[in-house]
C-alpha cells in the first residue's frame, strides 16, 4: 500500500520502467520517464525556493506539462492549489490572494489574467510552466528528488476550489492519504489490471482525474490517456488511436456522446468500462451501452471523499448510486448513514442527507474554520446531499441540500453571479438559480430587477457577466422582475421564484461571448 502521491508514482517506475504508461497526441511516456520527468520538476521546484509545506497555484490545463508539475509540487512537500484555467482576471486573483501562495505556476498566455500593470507587484513569484517541467523529459531517469521526497501520509497535498469564486472560494484540503487510497481503491472497483488504458478528459483541477485516472493508472500498471479536454465529435476516435479501454463521464457527456450522429462503428473501440455519476434511468444505460458496446458503472464521490459510494462488484442497482466503496486490502474503511435534520438515523425508503466516515474525508476547508465545524462533525461528513436509504445497503440520490448549481461538469455558486451582474449599473438586484437542462446537470437562469424602470439588454448584462466570470457561471435563461419574492426576514425566497420557462423568458444560449481567451470549460461540441 502506498502512504504518499510520490509513493504512488516510484513504485510504478521501479515495478516497470519501460511500461508505456503516458498517452497524448504529442507525447508517450513510460512509467520510468515520467516518474524521471516529475523529479526533474521537483529539482527545479526546491531550486527556485519551494519547500515543504508552502503553497503554489497551478492554472492547470490538461497538459503533460502541468501534470508533471502538479506531481512535482506535492512530490517536495508543498501543497498544490490547482484552478480553472478559463478563470476570469477576478477569479484568478481573487483565488491568489485568498491562499497567498509562495509561487503561482502558469504560461505566457495565461498571464495577463494573473495580474495587470495597475495590481501592486505581487508577493508571490511566477514560474512559467515550461521552465518548471521544461519541453520535454530528460533523457537519464534520475529518481532521487523523488525517493528524497519529504511528505507524510497526512500532509495536506491539493487544496480544490470547490466553486470557483470571486470572493472566497471554498478550498477542499485533501492529504497524501486519500489520494493514495483513491488510487489502490479505483482499480478494484472498475475492475482494471495492468492491460488497460484509462482515458481521461476531465480537468487536472478536480479530483476525478487526478486521483482515480492519473494516480489509480499508475497503482495498477495501467495506460493514461490525457486528453486537453471533452469534445463528443473525436472522443470515441480518440480512445481508438490510443487504445483506451476505460473512460470516466460525469454530467452530461454520455448524454453528448449519445446525441452524436449514429456509427455504424461506433461499438468498434477497445473500450470496455465506463465510470459514471450521476446514474442515468436502467432504459438510457442500456442504450449508451449498446450502442457503444461498453459497461457502466455508476457511483457516487466528492472533492470532500473520493471514498463515496458504488455499484459493489457484479451488481447493477440501477439508478442507485451503490453502497460504500471499500478498500482492496484494508477492507471495511468507509461507513455511510442517511440521517434527519437532528441527525437520526432515517428508516429504510426515508430520506436524509448522505453522512460518510473513512480515513479519505477532508480536513476542511482551508482558512473556514467555522465551515469546517459544520462540515465534519464526530469525523461524519455531512455531504449536503439527500438521498434515500434503500433495504439492499444502496442509496439512491434524492436532490441537493446545499444551493450550488451543477453545469457542464462544474459546481458555481450562484452567489458569484448574483455579485457581478448587481454591478451593472442597470440592474437593482439579481437572482441566480439552477433549472433543468436537456442534457441533464443544470442550467443557469438570472432573475433581474431594473433600477427604477431601465430598460434591461440581457444581451449586454450577458456580455457585461462574461467578461468578469468564466463561461459556464454566464446565465443562458433571463427574465425581468418588478421585484424579488422575499422571507418575512428579508432574504430572498428562491423557491417561491416563477418555474418553467413563461413568457417573457429570455434564452441566451450561444449568444454571449466566451468570456476567457484562448481557453474554455465549456465542451465542445454542445448541442
Amino acid at each position: 500500500m502506498h502512504r504518499t502521491i510520490p509513493d504512488v508514482l516510484l513504485a510504478a517506475a521501479d515495478r516497470e520502467p519501460d511500461g508505456l504508461w503516458l498517452r497524448t497526441d504529442g507525447c508517450r511516456l513510460s512509467f520510468g520517464a515520467a516518474a524521471a520527468w516529475v523529479a526533474q520538476a521537483a529539482a527545479r521546484l526546491q531550486a527556485e525556493g519551494i519547500r515543504y509545506g508552502d503553497l503554489v497555484v497551478l492554472t492547470a490545463r490538461n497538459t503533460p506539462q502541468y501534470l508533471v508539475a502538479l506531481l512535482g509540487v506535492t512530490s517536495v512537500g508543498a501543497i498544490a492549489a490547482p484552478t480553472n484555467p478559463a478563470g476570469s482576471h477576478a477569479e484568478l486573483t481573487g483565488l491568489i490572494a485568498q491562499v497567498e501562495p509562495r509561487a503561482v505556476i502558469s504560461d505566457a498566455e495565461l498571464r495577463p489574467r494573473l495580474r495587470t500593470d495597475e495590481d501592486p507587484a505581487p508577493a508571490w513569484r511566477l514560474l512559467d510552466i515550461h521552465e518548471v517541467a521544461g519541453e520535454q523529459p530528460p533523457p537519464a531517469g534520475n529518481l532521487e528528488p523523488l525517493r528524497l521526497a519529504t511528505p507524510a501520509a497526512d500532509d495536506v497535498a491539493v487544496l480544490i476550489p470547490t466553486s470557483g469564486t470571486t470572493g472566497r472560494s471554498k478550498l477542499v484540503t485533501q492529504t497524501h492519504r486519500a489520494y493514495a487510497m483513491a488510487a489502490e481503491g479505483f482499480p478494484y472497483w472498475m475492475g482494471l489490471t495492468r492491460d488497460d488504458v484509462l482515458m481521461t478528459s476531465l480537468p487536472l483541477f478536480h479530483i476525478n482525474a487526478p486521483a482515480y485516472s492519473v494516480l489509480g493508472s499508475l497503482a495498477c500498471g495501467g495506460g493514461l490517456v490525457l486528453l486537453p479536454r471533452f469534445s463528443a465529435s473525436g472522443f470515441i476516435d480518440a480512445a481508438r488511436r490510443h487504445g483506451a479501454t476505460e473512460f470516466n463521464a460525469i454530467g452530461a457527456m454520455l448524454e453528448m456522446l449519445m446525441r452524436q450522429p449514429e456509427r455504424p462503428d461506433d461499438a468498434d473501440t477497445p473500450l470496455r468500462l465506463c465510470y459514471a455519476g450521476p446514474s442515468p434511468t436502467q432504459e438510457r444505460q442500456e442504450e449508451i451501452e449498446r450502442r457503444f458496446d461498453l459497461r457502466i458503472i455508476c457511483g457516487y464521490a466528492l472533492s470532500e471523499s473520493p471514498y463515496g459510494l458504488i455499484w459493489a462488484h457484479g451488481s447493477r442497482p440501477f439508478g442507485t448510486l451503490g453502497t460504500p466503496r471499500q478498500h482492496p486490502q484494508l477492507g471495511t474503511v468507509n461507513h455511510a448513514r442517511a440521517v434527519d435534520e437532528d441527525g437520526r438515523d432515517v428508516a429504510v425508503d426515508a430520506t436524509g442527507e448522505l453522512m460518510l466516515r473513512n480515513p479519505t474525508v477532508t480536513r476542511g476547508y482551508w482558512g473556514m474554520p467555522d465551515e469546517t465545524a459544520t462540515l465534519v462533525v464526530d469525523g461524519w461528513l455531512h455531504t449536503g446531499d439527500l438521498v434515500t436509504r434503500n433495504a439492499d445497503g444502496t442509496y439512491t440520490f434524492v436532490s441537493r441540500k446545499k444551493e450550488v448549481i451543477r453545469r457542464r461538469g462544474e459546481n458555481l455558486s450562484p452567489l458569484d453571479v448574483e455579485e457581478v451582474l448587481d454591478e451593472h449599473p442597470a440592474v437593482l438586484e439579481s437572482a441566480v438559480v439552477g433549472v433543468p437542462s436537456d442534457l441533464s446537470e443544470e442550467d443557469v437562469k438570472a432573475f433581474v430587477v431594473a433600477v427604477g424602470g431601465t430598460a434591461l439588454d440581457f444581451h449586454e448584462i450577458a456580455t457585461f457577466a462574461a467578461a468578469r466570470l468564466s463561461a459556464f457561471k454566464v446565465p443562458r435563461y433571463w427574465q425581468a422582475l418588478a421585484a424579488l419574492p422575499r422571507t418575512p426576514t428579508g432574504r430572498v425566497a428562491k423557491p417561491q421564484l416563477p418555474e418553467g420557462h413563461p413568457d417573457g423568458e429570455v434564452d441566451l444560449a450561444g449568444a454571449h461571448p466566451s468570456g476567457a481567451p484562448g481557453e474554455s470549460s465549456t465542451p465542445e461540441d454542445e448541442p
